[in-house]
This record gives structure tokens, sequence and C-alpha cells, in this order.
């Protein structure tokens, strides 16, 4: 797969029933293995929506409309700093709540039927599982971030056939599936109302959450509960196990050192971690990326389209959302300055990966040229040695997907 899978299922949905399994690899990366050669015009359709192989921002009349354009952060219709308003929402979920309380809005107000996003699995607490909500309490039970693989789009065709208006609420790669699946299947603008992001620091290895496990000598069939964090701004790394035992990470403990984050090949060459083609894109909202302690619950709130701006102002009408004061593209910089740097480095280091003769995405309507021109040319120049290094080395793809071999209990991962 080259290192460009992100473990989405849109494949496996596109592919019909049977063709395609998502297995758990040895990596930890949840990955489709075919059960027998597709045929060609389904393998054509799954290429052209994958978001390994075409990235598309948002359409050029949408930049041209909207009220800012930045070449890094994209179209903006409203950016401000807010949170949900509910203090359970706020809590409960892992930074200000906001994109919990857009999806309780959206059922409780009748805009959509149910609300497509990811939850832990209830039967294998540390793994994350598509869930379908149909009510506000539901949505509640899925807050809080969850950083190892999901296969949030794994019968997204299903959910097409309902023929009900839905609003997805996901990561930026499986939103920009969704749009390329858009170009082929009309129903998914007929269907889907709304796509809600986060800003994504990138889709850990399941290894990474083995290792904590290993911290506290437990295993992962003892856990009764598994959150990254949450219950606070951003909160602990909580562990539960059946028989009553407890133990805790701090968010810095687990994740101050980059080299360890454990991130799947692909979201290091992520063009778009910032949702750009969502409807309304929710970021953290701690200085340089990191909280120092816990925090003020809070977050940037990116409005990208008009459709967004109309459900964020009913949302701050309803009282669902607060608004602590407007920001622009300068704070939400500082606040989100990996993002910055990343955006600034992805077309250098795409280059860097052709060079090494190895393929990459193809990727359109993201200004990465502009980004990269905010560079200097010794940036770039290292960026994209480093990645041509790095895919000669074989650190920027993976190995031929083969399943674990112990068995989830579900059959799935």
């Amino acid at each position: 797969m080259n290192g460009l899978c992100i473990g989405c299922g849109l494949c496996r949905s596109m592919a019909g029933t049977g063709e395609i399994d998502m297995v758990m690899t040895p990596e930890g990366r949840e990955r489709p293995v075919a059960k027998r050669p597709l045929d060609r015009p389904t393998l054509m359709r799954i290429n052209a929506v994958c978001p390994g192989t075409r990235i598309a921002g948002p359409p050029p009349a949408q930049l041209r409309e909207a009220r800012l354009a930045d070449p890094v952060w994209g179209p903006v219709e409203r950016l401000v700093l807010g949170r949900a308003a509910d203090s359970t929402v706020r809590f409960i979920g892992s930074g200000g709540g906001t994109l919990t309380a857009l999806g309780q809005l959206l059922l409780n107000s009748g805009r959509v039927k149910f609300v497509l996003h990811v939850a832990a699995s209830r039967a294998e607490p540390m793994r994350t599982e598509r869930r379908l909500s149909f009510d506000a309490a539901s949505v509640l039970e899925g807050a809080g971030s969850r950083y190892g693989p999901a296969a949030t789009l794994v019968d997204f065709n299903d959910i097409i056939d309902r023929g009900e208006p839905f609003a997805l609420i996901a990561k930026p790669c499986d939103i920009t599936a969704v749009r390329n699946l858009a170009r082929l299947d009309p129903r998914v603008d007929r269907y889907m109302r709304y796509a809600l992001a986060f800003v994504c620091g990138g889709a850990s290895d399941l290894t990474k959450s083995e290792q904590v496990l290993q911290r506290f000598g437990l295993r992962e069939d003892e856990l009764a509960l598994f959150r990254y964090r949450g219950h606070g701004n951003p909160g602990p790394n909580r562990i539960e196990t059946m028989d009553g035992r407890a133990f805790e990470i701090g968010y810095r403990q687990l994740w101050e050192d980059e080299d360890k984050w454990m991130i799947q090949p692909r979201c290091k060459i992520c063009p778009d971690a910032i949702g750009q083609v969502a409807d309304i894109a929710v970021s953290d909202a701690w200085l340089n990326g990191g909280p120092a302690v816990e925090d003020e619950p809070l977050n940037g709130i990116i409005v990208r389209t008009k459709r967004g701006l109309e459900l964020f102002d009913a949302a701050v009408e309803a009282g669902v959302l607060q608004i602590k004061r407007e920001t622009d593209i300068a704070e939400i910089r500082e606040l989100q300055s990996h993002q910055v740097r990343k955006r600034r480095a992805v077309w250098a280091r795409l280059k860097g990966i052709q060079i090494a003769g190895k393929p990459v995405p193809f990727v359109s309507d993201l200004a990465l040229r502009a980004c990269a021109s905010q560079n200097s040319l010794a940036e770039n120049l290292a960026e994209g040695r480093g990645a041509r290094d790095r895919a000669r080395r074989g650190r920027l793809g993976e190995p031929p997907v083969r399943p674990r071999k112990t068995l989830v209990k579900d059959g799935r991962s």
C-alpha cells in the first residue's frame, strides 16, 4: 500500500459485501484485504475516491466567495474561540465539546436523522468503531478523542442506501474520501447534510495504546475502559479494568515526545489535517498545540462554508454554543503552530518521495506550493531530502498487509 492507506474503510463499502475485509495488522493499523481480485470497474471506482490516492481541497468558487481565504488555513466564513454551553458536554468532551454539541443540536432540531461518527468499542474499549447515533445521549457517549485506527466509512454505502439525512463527524481524511465519492454518487450530497471535522494531529497505530498497557502490566482483554482524554481539558488517559483497578497518565506524559507518537505513514504527508473540505472544523485552543496544565474548556472553531455558518449561527442562537471571542488567522496560527509547519512542509515532502521513486497521492486545490513558498529554500530542501531518505529506507511505506495472529472477538478490528 506504500504507506498511503489511512484505513478509512470506504473501499470495503464500495467493493460490496464479502469482497474486502478490514484487518488489524501487526503494526497496529486497520487495513483492507481483498478476498479475491477485484474487477477493474470496482478497482477504478475505489481508486477515484480513496483519500490515499486523491486529495482535493475546497472548490475554487468556494475560495473566491469566502469571507477570508488563507493559503495555509483555506476558506473561512467565521473564526472564533468557543465551546459547548452545556457544562457536562464540555467536561466529557476532549476540549470544548463543540463537535458533540453540534451533533446533539442536529438531532434535537430534526435537521438530521442520525450522526455518523466513531466511539470506543463497547466490547473492546481500546478499539474504535464507527457509530450511528440517533439521539443526543448516544452522541455524548462517543465524545472524546480517539487516537488509534478507526474505519469510519466501513459501511458508508449502506448508510447512503438508508435514504435519510445525516451528519458526519470525522477526521479530515474521512471527509475527503466522502467528498471524493460525492463526485461519483449524487446521493452523498443529497443525504449528507453536514460534514464536521476535528483538526487532526494524526492517527496513531494501536501499538501506541498497547505500550500504555505494557507500562502497567495489563492485557487488552482485562479492560473495561480506555479513554484517551476527556473529563477535563485535555483530561488524562484513563484505564479501568473489569476487576475494578484504575490507572491514569497525563496528556503531556503520553504525548510530549513526538518521535513516539507512532503516527501512521499517511498522516506524515497529509496535506489537509485542518478540515478544509468540512463545513466546520474544530481545533484545540492551546498555545503551541499542547497544554501545560488542565486548561479552560475551549475550541478554535473554523466555519468554512455557508452551510456551516448557518448551523453555527443557529447553535449560538439556541444557546448550544458559547462564543468566548472572535479570533483571527494570526492567533489560530499560534494555537496550531504544528499544523502550520506541516502545511508548509508537505509540498517538499511529496517531491522528495517522488524523487525516491515512490507513489504519492494526487493533490489539488490545497495551495501546497503557496504554503511551501513561506519557507526558505534551505527549509524546503531539508524537508524534501528528509522525505526522500525516509522513503528510500521504507519509513514512509509499510509492509504488505497481513492480519495479526490473534483474532478479534467480533470479527472486526
